[in-house]
């Protein structure tokens, strides 16, 4: 633990017990912090000041809401949420592109984020990208105590929701493989805020994967949506760009599926872990309920190449879920080709063809619902590919 005290200036209005002001003036508060140090060495702590938004001889309010009883919070402290525009980022591996609106991190693929194929999972995936479009908020300076939130939504009560994200993945990362993820933000619709993303390679500069999604606000209170505040739209639209990383004209809708879907999982209860900052189920969780339904077997063989999520509602820590999903039409096919190729041992060629067809296009489809007893959740699309392997 250490402990140290420093004087900051403020020009503040003192009163009395009995409600009498006493005097006004500028003041010369000693600010004490008691915490841990990482490193077991006493922060500088002008340093420490500058980081969450305190500057020696300030005088302006912004400056003393980081006071809570004349110290600085711990929290504060610890999580150094910066008040200004960064541009780089050593910590995160972080830094700002697109002429200062989009936003890039490096990042080593680690052994808990891969599967038993030595490659990222997709859920993996989808949380580099939550926590980059999160990275992306705290640099631009606006973060808030909230998750993602900026300071004009925590004065409206407002927090973020996903309410439509599509996935299309070409490669999958490898284990220890080091890789650039950028996002953006843009426009969608007068009360939607879409947000992009691309996964490269670093050392091939290949295209991995990208990413398009739409998001909506939230009344933190009443759990209803809500219309973009106009001090919000001040604070996030500077940073919106018009490109896309999916284009989507007409985005394809999902059918709801019915009770005579061929796979089903009931009784599926969420854990205190699979709650987020906002109290609610997080959506990457969702994946893994849907992909969960499929066959063990079709999992083994195939690999996701593009998911599309359409959330309908959020999911609370007492509901009970169930997962159903429904093939395409021509699943047998698909396993028909299967087992010839396992049953033959055929050695794929350079072209990844057999015969006169092609299996590197052979794409199978499930189509995915989760809901409780009386309301959907999430609806989900989901395609597939057949692993290809140099020989079996």
């Amino acid at each position: 633990m250490f402990t140290f005290s420093c004087p900051v200036s403020f020009s503040i209005t003192c009163s009395s017990s009995n409600g009498n002001i006493q005097n006004h003036g500028d003041y010369r508060v000693n600010i004490n912090v008691n915490g841990s140090s990482c490193t077991g060495r006493p922060i500088k702590h002008h340093t420490l000041l500058n980081e969450v938004g305190v500057k020696e001889g300030s005088t302006s309010l912004s400056a003393i809401q980081f006071l809570e009883n004349g110290h600085i919070s711990e929290e504060k402290i610890r999580q150094r949420i910066p008040r200004q525009k960064l541009l780089v980022d050593p910590y995160r591996q972080g830094l700002i592109t697109e002429r200062g609106v989009g936003y890039r991190q490096t990042v080593v693929v680690r052994s808990y984020e891969v599967g038993p194929d030595k490659t990222a999972t997709l859920e993996s995936l989808l949380n580099l990208f939550q926590e980059t479009a999160l990275n992306h908020v705290w640099m631009s300076g606006l973060l808030s105590n909230g998750f993602g939130a900026t300071h004009g939504m925590m004065r409206n009560n407002l927090i973020w929701v996903v309410s439509r994200m599509h996935v299309q993945v070409d490669h999958y990362p490898i284990w220890g493989e080091v890789i650039e993820i950028d996002t953006w933000v843009g426009a969608s619709g007068k009360n939607g805020m879409r947000r992009d993303w691309v996964i490269r390679s670093q050392a091939t500069g290949s295209t991995y994967a990208r990413a398009t999604s739409t998001w909506v606000m939230m009344n933190e209170q009443t759990r209803r949506l809500s219309k973009i505040p106009d001090e919000v739209r001040d604070e996030i639209s500077p940073w919106f760009i018009q490109k896309q990383a999916i284009n989507e004209a007409v985005p394809d809708k999902i059918v709801k599926l019915d009770d005579k879907a061929k796979h089903v999982n009931s009784d599926l209860k969420p854990k205190r872990s699979d709650l987020d900052m906002n109290q609610h189920v997080n959506n990457v969780k969702y994946v893994r309920w849907m992909l969960e339904t499929i066959p063990d077997k079709f999992l083994e063989r195939h690999q996701l190449s593009s998911i599309i999520l359409e959330y309908r509602r959020e999911c609370g820590s007492s509901e009970v879920v169930q997962s159903l999903c429904q093939p395409d039409e021509d699943e047998s096919f698909a396993n028909g080709v299967q087992q010839n190729l396992l049953t033959n041992k055929v050695l794929v060629g350079g072209n990844g063809s057999l015969g006169s067809l092609d299996i590197n296009v052979l794409t199978y489809g499930y189509t995915h619902l989760l809901q409780t007893q009386n309301e959907e959740i999430v609806r989900g699309r989901t395609r597939w590919n057949r692993k290809i392997c140099t020989g079996l």
